[in-house]
């Protein structure tokens, strides 16, 4: 039998989703997901597998692995294709992405049904436990929907017995009373309740991606898990009640119930991905896919599928880099958001979000063999469900290394603005790639703002060339023309830097919201811009400082000044002496001179009916 493997699930960093906070998304070790199954009969030992979907929190850790399978389950009385089948196969394969499962099944009209059969409580015998769960049920639909169920939700995978062969029973009556089994256990159980019901149904088995399985294996030998095929509207169909009914944890000592929807008369198709029957026909499709074709294809685990995701390139499990570079994409429905781990860290990678899926380019910093992991989740998932699920493994070799490509640890993925900025309120950039390459220092980007929102942003580095926080905000200078910000970015040296953009409503008291970063890059040695002047609470969102530039400015000159400022009765320039500026079309200006200080501050008579100045700007002035 077959355990499902255990991916991760993530949760991201709260400080990023809703707070000030603007680092990458923070990992939590979650339970793995998705229990073992079965054993042959006939004291046949068996090996279990888990699908390869585990749920875990993402804490930098990764998901605890069971241990491999060290036995199998006999390849006995393999179930011949019934005479029903011979016309009624389904679309070739791949998948043609209509449906997630074989037939029309209205999950809400069940919802009834499904409630009813969990609080069946009927364990002295099979016969009266499925005489109590047709009471409700009419169609053989609802037939089968109750006695899957009930079995997801009443047997447990039966950890004990898995370490313990000689106690092992998978005779239905026994796995009832036990109230636990293996793979081998669920598939007879359900076979025989089906019978009662007198619902063709057939004990199936084949090799699985689930526990132990490693990306690019190949499969030998006997079966390793069972699963059940359902006759039902003229049609054969599929369906796991051990995948489906929980996990169990890294040890393999303990079991957890978590119901999984998706193995309940799976599309061919998509069942294919992790379960390879011994009897090709029972893949139910045509053409029918070799033993080679199974090993060799990229696995799309359940969460892929639950979470609207359709398609992702390449479609083979093991990817080469090229001149030290590996790509990767996905395709979605609708808005989804992603994450990735490359050996535990994202900081080797440059992930970008697209409408309908993402895009992704690694570069590995060691040669070797990588593991890459993809996770994601609804764009609009509630609170409880705000959790990044595994839903794709790769591994990536490395031949080469393209140091050129390192990244700021401040960078955050996704880079660049994508529909999740747009949603907050980030129209129409005017740099829609993550990347921008500057040779001078100096780059301007522009956003038309959709919302009422104040918008912060900070520059980053690393090492010994990191800014100060308040350095990172001073590089950048904003410039709001109605619906318009404009954001000017004047590096101070050469290198790889992260520009990070907050918003908050206005009239929200509280923290800003990290939104999303660029990644700003120069060559240019020689470049070694000051920061912009600093700014002070008087200084209102709407101002505009057309010139200095500069915060630096130079000893002993004459500085013009042009500022754009409204509502203001008087400016001065505080230098040596005080210099005011005078009202010219919109703007103030003059002249100021720099001799003799150190400091130079822009201040401003805010009513005539008042006495005092308040300060707006402070620049610096060259030591001599």
């Amino acid at each position: 039998m077959q355990y499902p493997r255990i991916f991760h699930a993530v949760k991201p960093c709260q400080s990023c989703r809703g707070s000030s906070c603007s680092n990458p998304s923070s990992l939590d070790r979650m339970a793995p997901a998705f229990h073992a199954a079965g054993r042959a009969l006939l004291r046949v030992p068996s090996c279990p597998q888990l699908p390869k979907h585990m749920l875990m929190d993402v804490s930098m850790g990764q998901a605890g692995a069971l241990s491999p399978c060290s036995t199998i389950l006999a390849r006995k009385n393999t179930p011949s294709l019934p005479k029903t089948m011979t016309t009624r196969f389904f679309p070739a394969y791949p998948w043609d992405k209509s449906s997630l499962k074989s037939m029309p099944v209205d999950l809400q009209q069940l919802e009834k049904l499904d409630a009813y059969a969990l609080k069946v409580n009927v364990t002295n015998s099979v016969e009266e436990l499925v005489k109590a769960l047709l009471k409700q049920a009419r169609t053989d639909l609802e037939k089968v929907r109750a006695i899957w169920m009930w079995i997801c939700h009443h047997i447990e995978y039966d950890v004990v017995g898995y370490h313990n062969k000689s106690q092992l029973s998978s005779k239905p009556r026994d796995v009832l009373q036990m109230g636990k089994s293996i793979c081998e256990g669920y598939a007879e159980l359900f076979e025989h309740m089906c019978s009662l019901a007198g619902i063709q149904c057939k004990k199936l088995s084949g090799h699985a991606k689930g526990h132990g399985y490693k990306t690019g294996q190949t499969f030998t030998g006997d079966s390793d898990h069972a699963w059940n095929a359902v006759y039902l509207e003229g049609r054969w169909h599929l369906l796991d009640s051990t995948w489906g009914s929980g996990s169990v944890d890294d040890s393999f000592t303990k079991f957890t119930y978590r119901y999984n929807e998706f193995y309940f008369l799976t599309h061919p198709a998509l069942f294919i991905n992790n379960h390879f029957p011994d009897n090709s026909n029972w893949q139910l499709l045509k053409p029918t896919l070799t033993l080679k074709e199974f090993e060799n294809n990229m696995l799309h685990n359940s969460n892929f599928y639950t979470l609207g995701l359709l398609a992702a390139r390449p479609d083979t499990p093991i990817i080469r880099t090229v001149n030290g570079k590996a790509s990767v994409s996905v395709d979605c429905r609708s808005g989804t958001l992603f994450m990735f781990k490359l050996k535990g860290t994202d900081e080797h990678g440059l992930m970008t979000l697209k409408k309908h899926g993402m895009e992704l380019d690694i570069y590995p910093q060691k040669t070797g063999s990588h593991k890459l992991e993809i996770f994601a989740k609804p764009s609009k998932a509630e609170a409880a469900d705000d959790v990044y699920k595994c839903v794709l493994e790769y591994v990536v070799e490395c031949e080469s290394v393209d140091k050129a490509m390192r990244f700021p640890k401040e960078l955050h993925q996704p880079v660049g603005p994508s529909w999740f900025s747009e949603r907050q309120g980030f129209l129409r950039p005017s740099h829609s790639q993550p990347i921008l390459h500057t040779n001078d220092g100096r780059c301007s980007l522009t956003f038309t703002l959709s919302k009422d929102i104040s918008v912060l942003t900070s520059l980053h580095a690393d090492g010994s060339s990191s800014l100060s926080e308040d350095m990172g905000r001073r590089h950048v200078l904003q410039i709001h023309r109605r619906n318009q910000i404009e954001l000017k970015v004047h590096l101070p040296h050469a290198g790889n830097f992260v520009l990070k953009i907050y918003s908050k409503k206005k009239s929200d008291p509280g923290n800003y919201d990290y939104i999303f970063n660029y990644l700003i890059r120069c060559l240019n040695t020689e470049v070694k811009w000051p920061a912009f002047p600093q700014s002070f609470s008087k200084w209102l969102q709407d101002y505009e400082i057309l010139e200095p530039l500069s915060g630096l400015l130079p000893a002993n000159r004459n500085v013009q000044f042009k500022l754009k400022m409204h509502g203001i009765a008087k400016v001065l320039v505080q230098a040596e002496n005080m210099y005011p500026l005078t009202q010219n079309k919109g703007c103030w200006e003059g002249t100021c001179n720099t001799s003799g200080c150190k400091e130079v501050f822009v201040m401003v008579h805010e009513n005539a009916n008042h006495n005092y100045y308040s300060q707006v700007l402070k620049y610096e002035v060259e030591t001599q």
